[in-house]
């Protein structure tokens, strides 16, 4: 039987493979996908090991070399992670789980900023174009290329997302409650617009949706950490911290983070399916002059499923915490207390 240090490792080492994990898919999948690089699964395939049936035609020695990188590099920095798990032994569950949920607190604060810079200039350059005031601010060339998803993308919203990583890092506390009044106005004004004015177009549609999804998305890793999910309780209130640990553990290793693995490997799995498809081809509204977010909306998933698995990971060192921790210590922070606090005491 494992002794109590032998599961800390073991679980900080698991717990940094998995985050590394995840991230590693992503890497891959706009290697494969973005790049045409082979990827693991077909360098596997070009061998036949494991029992697949062998490409045909067969990669080529540049796609081979790609393929040998990939498979090195992904394989090294999971180990990587493991050893360092091995290496840090001082470090407690309590310090990594904190750790953990500040990476995923990270993730949903570039995301915040990120749609609330989007939505305000898309909705502008929409605005203007749709009113035929584009050419007049920026010129008949930048107008036919901001007409452009892929121009527009890549040279609007991609800069506003990099700004959104240093807004991120410099500005700690947010709150949702921004983004939420910002959906209100963002509809009271298509009300007054529309029966008072008798003016409406696709784009005031648009910032709505784009908010309204943002909002519920992103704001699901920070309700697990207030606790704010709603829960089925027949039994877990009257159950010891230990038997609401053993309970969260289960709970986390066979529904949550499986379920956040599902939404990334069936949305991202292929070139076609239903995440990879519309960031690929910057897929946008039909709907007359619109806003140029819809492929944004596709990527929420993304960034819920990552934010809820790292989450799962900070929720998951906690509760093994709980579970192997010697005295039966009652003053012991929650785990909302602890993230609030940023101390492992």
């Amino acid at each position: 039987m494992l002794a109590g240090h032998q599961i800390v490792i073991i679980s900080r080492g698991l717990a940094y493979m998995i985050v590394s994990a995840v991230f590693l898919y992503l890497i891959n999948n706009y290697l494969v996908y973005w790049q045409n690089w082979p990827g693991t699964w077909n360098l596997l395939s070009h061998y036949g090991f494991l029992g697949l049936e062998k490409l045909d035609p067969a990669l080529s020695d540049e796609l081979l070399t790609q393929g040998w990188l990939q498979f090195t590099i992904y394989l090294g920095i999971l180990i990587l992670s493991f050893l360092y798990a091995v290496k840090t032994r001082a470090r407690t569950l309590l310090q990594d789980s904190i750790r953990f949920a500040g990476l995923a607190a990270y993730i949903i604060r570039v995301s915040f900023w990120s749609v609330l810079l989007i939505g305000f200039a898309d909705m502008i350059i929409s605005f203007l174009r749709v009113e035929d005031l584009l050419e007049f601010w920026v010129g008949e060339h930048l107008k036919q290329q901001l007409g452009r998803p892929i121009f527009r993308g890549t040279w609007v919203h991609y800069p506003l997302i990099i700004l959104s990583c240093v807004l991120a890092a410099r500005f700690r506390s947010i709150s949702f409650s921004w983004l939420a009044i910002m959906v209100v106005l963002a509809e009271f004004s298509i009300v007054i617009t529309r029966f008072v004015f008798s003016y409406e177009q696709a784009y005031m549609g648009d910032i709505v949706r784009f908010w309204y999804a943002g909002l519920f998305l992103f704001a699901s890793a920070y309700t697990l950490v207030e606790e704010g999910h709603v829960r089925v309780d027949v039994l877990y209130a009257g159950f010891s911290r230990r038997k609401k640990a053993w309970i969260d553990v289960l709970g986390c290793t066979l529904l949550g983070m499986p379920i956040c693995w599902v939404i990334l490997m069936h949305g991202m799995g292929g070139k076609g399916n239903s995440i990879n498809s519309p960031l690929l081809s910057f897929e946008v509204t039909q709907s007359g002059y619109g806003m140029y977010v819809k492929y944004l909306m596709a990527g929420f998933l993304v960034v819920f499923a990552v934010s809820m698995l790292v989450q799962f990971v900070s929720y998951l060192l906690f509760n093994i915490s709980e579970i192997t921790r010697v005295s039966d210590d009652s003053e012991r922070p929650s785990y909302r207390q602890l993230i609030a606090s940023g101390k492992a005491g």
